[in-house]
């Protein structure tokens, strides 16, 4: 089977499978803007460590900044966890699911990734352990979300 029959078949397939992997996908690509805007405002906490060290501890800058990308990476994983992972619109309804999973999911992230810096896990390497076990929690919530009534 070609590169291209295999993705179609993930594109087009509607098994749990395909949908996993396209759920793996979306979440790659999310987690590629959560990681973005969280190592940009790293540099940031860095250049400026100085004057936020007035303000805030280097821990507390360093969990807000994994909290933006977070919260950046929302939109983006909204759209395509839709429009690609569950083939449904986007509708107020599934916003409002989308959300509340989301708002289960931010909590595991803030807990994990706080008991990751406490453990002694590298802050470069922490958001890889979060998104690692969050991932298979959010699937489980989203398949009841968007499953076709």
């Amino acid at each position: 089977m070609s590169l291209k029959q295999k993705i179609t078949r993930i594109k087009d397939g509607d098994a749990g499978k395909a949908q996993f992997v396209r759920f793996i996908i979306n979440g790659c690509l999310s987690a590629a803007v959560h990681y973005g805007v969280y190592l940009l405002l790293l540099i940031a906490i860095d250049n400026y460590i100085d004057i936020i060290n007035k303000v805030a501890s280097r821990d507390a800058a360093t969990s807000t900044a994994y909290a933006i990308g977070y919260v950046v990476s929302f939109a983006v994983n909204f759209y395509f966890t839709c429009v690609f992972t569950f083939r449904a619109s986007p509708t107020l309804r599934r916003f409002i699911g989308f959300s509340g999973s989301h708002a289960v999911n931010f909590l595991l992230h803030i807990v994990l990734f706080a008991l990751c810096l406490r453990l002694g896990v590298h802050r470069l390497v922490a958001p890889f352990v979060v998104m690692g076990i969050a991932m298979l929690v959010q699937f489980a919530i989203l398949k009841v979300v968007f499953r076709k009534r």
